[in-house]
């Protein structure tokens, strides 16, 4: 199968590309490189060919011969989207809605969005399914809510959509991330040897590693039409819905002489338990070989691996935000994201 992967040099993407490759898959990856600055470690002898190229200037000729496409390249977690929010919506909606409608027309069979759980927002009723109502908090998590919106309706019997609303995602990556809670809080407790916590650690959230949603996709990519058309999968383990104070906890038992400490309830109200009962059920191939535990377990060895230091954690090519703000600031990037000539 030959697949184009949008974002194959992000967190998701350099993991997941080498996986279709190693499984002898042809892969075409596309990104803008706003990240290449952040490289942890070495993981593969192979990563795909790639177009660097913002999604927002994809043609039709790019996506020909391509049997589908997986896209996960957009302004990606809250901050970020709040940067600017305008921006925001050019890419993370229109950007993806566009990159579909081309894709339809080029006659590439399979496309698969990354959604996000995030859509659910404030769910107070038990475990949200894919069949609950969405209430996105932030422009990032509005705008998955509106590429699944648009793209639906384009279903047909040549052009197949599926809809993969990841949990908050975890674990060890080339082009890691620290700007993500269980890897925030690993970063923190190996450099400072302390979580302290703003916040009571109430809310809920759920937690896939990132290795986990690799192999989601790959059985997207390989499961029969029917299954997978045009269907919403949300992402993960229900045994892995944890309380933000409970990955506090398993991190702090984890990283040796770690203090842990709590706050008052946060300004964030995001906080949502989520049923992954349906893909775990229903696509041939998924289960989760990952939880909380092992994936703190995982960064404690890289980190002694690679000898991590506080300067290496603070980076700014491992935070989204931190990155796009040197990149506005220094001019390389315009006021539409777009990269500035020099």
């Amino acid at each position: 199968m030959k697949v184009l992967v949008t974002g194959t040099e992000g967190y998701l993407g350099s993991l997941f590309a080498p996986l279709l490759m190693e499984k002898g898959h042809d892969v075409i990856g596309v990104d803008t490189g706003f990240y290449k600055v952040g490289w942890l470690y070495n993981a593969t002898e192979r990563t795909p060919k790639t177009l660097n190229k913002d999604i927002r200037h994809i043609t039709v000729e790019d996506l020909e011969g391509v049997d589908a496409i997986v896209h996960m390249a957009e302004l990606s977690n809250d901050p970020t989207g709040q940067l600017s929010p305008t921006i925001t919506y050019d890419i993370n909606h229109k950007g993806s809605v566009r990159l579909a409608e081309l894709a339809k027309k080029a006659g590439v069979p399979r496309f698969v969005y990354m959604s996000s759980c995030s859509v659910y927002g404030v769910a107070t009723e038990g475990d949200v399914t894919e069949e609950s109502a969405v209430n996105p908090q932030t422009a990032y998590a509005e705008c998955k809510t509106l590429v699944e919106r648009d793209v639906k309706p384009m279903a047909d019997d040549n052009f197949s959509p599926t809809f993969m609303r990841n949990a908050t995602a975890f674990g060890a990556s080339p082009r890691m991330r620290f700007d993500i809670v269980l890897n925030n809080l690993s970063g923190l407790a190996w450099t400072t040897k302390e979580i302290k916590m703003i916040s009571d650690g109430t809310p809920w959230r759920p937690l896939v590693h990132a290795l986990d949603i690799a192999k989601a996709l790959l059985c997207v990519l390989e499961a029969p039409r029917d299954i997978v058309h045009n269907q919403v999968f949300n992402v993960g383990d229900t045994s892995n819905n944890y309380r933000v104070k409970e990955i506090a906890e398993i991190i702090a038992d984890v990283f040796p002489d770690c203090a842990l400490s709590f706050g008052d309830q946060g300004a964030d109200n995001r906080s949502y338990r989520v049923s992954f009962e349906k893909i775990n059920t229903q696509l041939p191939g998924f289960k989760c070989e990952w939880d909380a535990r092992r994936g703190a377990e995982q960064l404690y060895k890289l980190f002694q691996q690679i000898d991590m230091t506080k300067d290496v954690f603070e980076a700014r090519g491992f935070t989204r935000l931190k990155q796009l703000e040197y990149l506005i600031r220094t001019q390389q990037i315009d006021k539409d994201f777009f990269w500035s000539k020099p």
